[in-house]
């Protein structure tokens, strides 16, 4: 599908902000999710969570262009529903960890072959239509769900822990890095498996800072955490939304996929 006339990329640029960006709102989400549930009806949380992500998303849809806040605003608003959902499996009913990875791996790929079969791609680099924007988000939701699955099931299935976990995933997303520059993994396929793990990596840190030290954690409170993380996740996204610094401005415009 070509882009409409007048439409524009609407996702950031992989930059260094992008990843660091990345790590903290799947954090933060983690934190925020484990709080919300704790202090107010799960079911009511997640309810409140999906509201929440569907106005964000919305408003995502409805841009033309790719603005900072309103697209970290989604990353966030999913990182927090994703949350929710995958805990809401093991916790209300029961899905064993590592089921539920498997489901979600299964929903990934399926969603993965969706995309390609109809578009003949999955380079974010050509998120310039509709059609395109709605299969990137479902990945997006679909990696988040993925992650903190694994993320749960590596720290309490396998008896890892919160630290441990955080630190084995903190390696394994050096693989496809490593695996593009050495081995020539392509470099979508590359973007996509790191994508994936962001999620467990940024999730286990952030349940490590915030559980009681009877569970191996900093005991700082998942609140005081999510706040913390929140902070700086609004400072540099305001710095995003000054310097521009995650806009290629040559792949900007109505013309930016026939250029890509």
């Amino acid at each position: 599908m070509k882009p409409l006339r007048g439409t524009f990329r609407k996702v950031p640029e992989i930059t260094a902000f992008f990843w660091i960006l990345k790590v903290l709102t799947t954090a933060m989400g983690e934190a925020t999710s484990d709080y919300s549930v704790r202090q107010i009806d799960p079911y009511l949380a997640v309810a409140l969570g999906a509201v929440a992500f569907a106005a964000a998303l919305t408003l995502q849809l409805s841009v033309r262009r790719y603005i900072a806040w309103a697209y970290w605003l989604t990353v966030v608003m999913v990182a927090i529903l994703g949350t929710m959902v995958a805990d809401a499996l093991h916790i209300q009913l029961g899905v064993p960890y590592a089921v539920s990875t498997v489901g979600f791996a299964i929903v990934l790929t399926l969603v993965f072959i969706a995309w390609y079969v109809t578009e003949r791609t999955l380079s974010i680099h050509r998120i310039s239509t509709l059609r395109r924007e709605l299969f990137y988000w479902a990945t997006v939701c679909a990696t988040f769900a993925l992650g903190t699955a694994a993320g749960d099931m590596t720290a309490i299935t396998l008896h890892l822990g919160f630290l441990a976990s955080g630190f084995s995933f903190a390696a394994v997303i050096a693989v496809p890095a490593l695996a593009h520059r050495f081995a020539h993994l392509g470099a979508v396929a590359s973007f996509w498996l790191a994508y994936i793990v962001t999620r467990p990596l940024g999730a286990s840190f952030a349940d490590w800072m915030g559980v009681p030290h009877a569970l191996g954690g900093l005991d700082w409170g998942r609140g005081t955490v999510s706040v913390i993380l929140t902070i700086f996740i609004v400072l540099l996204v305001g710095y995003l939304s000054l310097t521009r610094v995650d806009i290629d401005d040559e792949r900007e415009g109505p013309l930016a996929e026939e250029r890509a």
